[in-house]
Order: structure tokens, then sequence, then C-alpha cells
């Protein structure tokens, strides 16, 4: 009964927007690149900002969900690695199967997710949204570099990295929360105006997104994929919160956002550098999918483990 509500009043308001999202791009043909832009470089940082800015924050808080999302960032790296050796995985199929694992959907999905879960609780948003912020800064330096075969390609990788907004945003927010400074009205209150508006639209364009990307046949990367991003991630995530003895409202933040969906940036990426794109699209499609299901136990569980 437990997982049926958090079904209906949790994953199923995300995939109504969702679908409404796919809906208005088979109509209005949306610009998928002027919506990954408002989203990239307005929403996101301003979303950001305004919740590390408002919520009641540590240093202790933010070391803490870092050292977890780089002890299973590496150990998903190397599982990933394994795989691809036992199975002979190409070079460009090991790329993309890399990325649909370690780049997970942290903002679009993730964030909606924890705000239903939560309840709008500003501390457990707060925990997403550092992760989103690490999200973004590894698909934007690993997940590129991981195609690059120059040097060259490698510098200027390097250079986008740096004029991401949304890492000025983190750094500022939690700069200006720990020093404890007053913002004057209206910058908070156009932040709260950009932070409202930031989980609709991306859900909207999480849903054109996805609307674009379309299943052909079934191959084991494919699948192999799927049980590592969706079930492996969330296990590997309990055994390291169980080491470190995380528990309450973080402990369940970090075991939910383990558990998202592959993000469409691993396809954007693989789009970008013509490599197994096919793949990278059938990956990230059905892993959304299927996410209503997994998500849903990983939601179920984090309320009886924690």
């Amino acid at each position: 009964m437990e997982f049926f509500y958090i079904f209906i009043n949790i994953i199923v308001p995300v995939f109504i927007l969702i679908g409404i999202g796919a809906w208005l791009h088979r109509v209005f043909m949306l610009d998928l690149y002027t919506l990954a832009k408002v989203n990239v470089y307005f929403l996101i940082p301003g979303f950001v900002f305004t919740y590390l800015y408002k919520t009641e924050f540590s240093l202790q808080l933010f070391s803490q969900v870092l050292l977890f999302f780089l002890i299973l960032i590496v150990v998903l790296y190397f599982v990933v690695q394994l795989i691809s050796k036992m199975f002979h995985f190409n070079k460009g199929v090991r790329v993309v199967f890399t990325n649909s694992v370690l780049l997970f959907n942290a903002g679009n999905y993730g964030v909606p997710v924890n705000d239903l879960v939560f309840k709008h609780d500003p501390f457990a948003l707060s925990i997403q949204v550092i992760v989103m912020t690490l999200q973004n800064i590894l698909a934007y330096s690993f997940g590129i570099f991981s195609f690059k075969a120059v040097e060259e390609g490698r510098l200027n990788a390097l250079m986008g990295l740096f004029k991401m907004p949304v890492i000025y945003a983190m750094a500022i927010g939690i700069l200006l929360n720990l020093l404890n400074v007053d913002l004057p009205g209206f910058i908070t209150t156009s932040g709260e105006y950009i932070a409202n508006a930031m989980i609709g639209i991306a859900l909207v364009t999480l849903g054109a997104q996805v609307a674009q990307l379309k299943f052909k046949r079934g191959i084991s990367s494919l699948y192999i994929s799927l049980f590592v991003r969706l079930l492996l991630g969330p296990i590997l995530a309990l055994s390291i919160i169980y080491l470190f003895g995380f528990k309450g409202v973080l402990a369940q933040a970090l075991f939910i956002a383990s558990g998202m969906p592959s993000a469409v940036n691993s396809t954007i990426i693989a789009q970008e550098y013509k490599t197994e794109v096919d793949l990278a699209a059938q990956i990230v499609l059905l892993s959304t999918i299927l996410s209503m299901v997994s998500v849903t136990a990983v939601i179920y569980f984090s309320k009886v483990l924690f």
C-alpha cells in the first residue's frame, strides 16, 4: 500500500509534467537548444543560489555530500570499467556506457522527486542541490573529457567548465550563507521567482528531450547499463551511507539521489561527438521509463531503512 501511495503521489506528478513536455514537443517541435540554455544558464544557477543561500547550511553538510558523491562515482567508475573489459566493449561503447552510469539525472528529475518526497523541506532540497551541482560539474568535465582525443579539445572542455554559471552560483550561495550576509529584498524575491519556475520547466524540458529519443533494438550494453544505473547504483550508495553512518534526512536524500535514471546530458555529449548516439539515447529513454518503478522502490526503502 505504501509503495502504491509513493508511486501515485510522487512519481506520477513528475511523469505528468514529463508527458506534457513530450506532447508539447510533438505538437510544436520545441527548440530544445534554447530550452537547454534557459535551464543551464538561468533556471538552474538561480535555483542553486537561492536554496544554498536561504537554507541552514554548514561546511560539514557540504563535505558529507561531497565525500559520498566522490566515493560513489569512483566505485561506479571501476565497476563499469571492469564490466567493459569482461564484455569486450569497444572504445565508443565503453565511453557511452560509462557516462550513462556516472551521469544521472539529479536536476530536472532528482530535484522534483526530492521536493515531493520531503514535502518542500529546504534542508533535504539543499542536499539534492549540491548533488545536482556536482553532477553538472562531472558532466562537463569528465563527461566531455572522456570523448576527447586531442589536447586542444581537453583545453576547450576545461574552459567550457569554468564558463558554467552553476559553479559560481553554488560558491556564492554557500559563501553568503556562511557569512550571514543579508541580501536586499528585490534580489531574494527575484531568486524565489526563478527557483519556483525551475521544477516545472525542467520537467517539461526533460519530456521534450525524451520525446525525440527512439528505441530501436536491444544490445547487451544497454541492459547492463540499466541494471548498474537503476539497481546497483542505489545498492552501492546504501553501502557507503552505512559505512559513514549517515542517518535521517541526509541518508534518505542521498539514497534517493543515487537511484535517478541516466541523464540526458550523456546523450547530448554523445551526439556532439557522434559516438554511439543510438545506444546513449536508448539508455536514457529506457532508464527514464523504468525509473517509474525503480525510483518508487528506492523511495520506499529509504523510509524503511533510515
